[in-house]
């Protein structure tokens, strides 16, 4: 009789990284893209290494650094602008990302949110205001979503820019 073996290796568990393996892989993970301290010490911990052991690393990286909330906050507010979100939109992502929104408030008041909500609303709906309100509060409360404040969504909305915008 014929006995079927199998080719695949035995199932070993994994070591969890330590020393130089924990900290390549720390480098490796703020090589492809920025981490926030938490996310990156959830991830961390999320191999199996000792939380000492992580500890001593986030501090190591902090110091050198390497890992930068603050940065990390900039590039979010950055990342989210260039996808026409708003400042509301932006602050929940930063509180998702365990980032502190004040780190980013130098970049959120920065921003012309008039303009980029006008221009959303413009390559969304095309430059000519509706004037069936119906169509109009769509438009409105797709900015809204968005992110937007009333107040920057009706200046948004207006037919063409003036002088009070700011």
């Amino acid at each position: 009789m014929f006995t079927h073996r199998s080719t695949r290796a035995p199932v070993t568990e994994a070591v969890p990284p330590t020393g130089a393996r924990l900290r390549g892989l720390a480098f490796a993970l703020l090589g492809r893209r920025e981490w926030s301290r938490q996310a990156l010490h959830t991830h961390l911990v999320s191999t199996g290494a000792a939380i000492d052991e992580i500890n001593i690393l986030m501090d190591e990286l902090v110091a050198s650094d390497y890992q930068s909330d603050a940065r990390t906050a900039s590039m979010a507010v950055r990342s989210q602008v260039r996808k026409g979100r708003g400042p509301a939109r932006i602050r929940q992502d930063l509180k998702t990302r365990a980032l502190d929104p004040a780190l980013a408030a130098e970049d959120l008041a920065d921003t012309d949110w008039v303009t980029l909500a006008r221009q959303l609303r413009e390559r969304k709906f095309g430059s000519a205001w509706p004037s069936d309100r119906k169509e109009q509060a769509r438009q409105l409360r797709f900015l809204q979503y968005r992110g937007f404040d009333s107040e920057t969504c009706r200046k948004a909305c207006q037919a063409a820019p003036t002088d009070d915008d700011d």
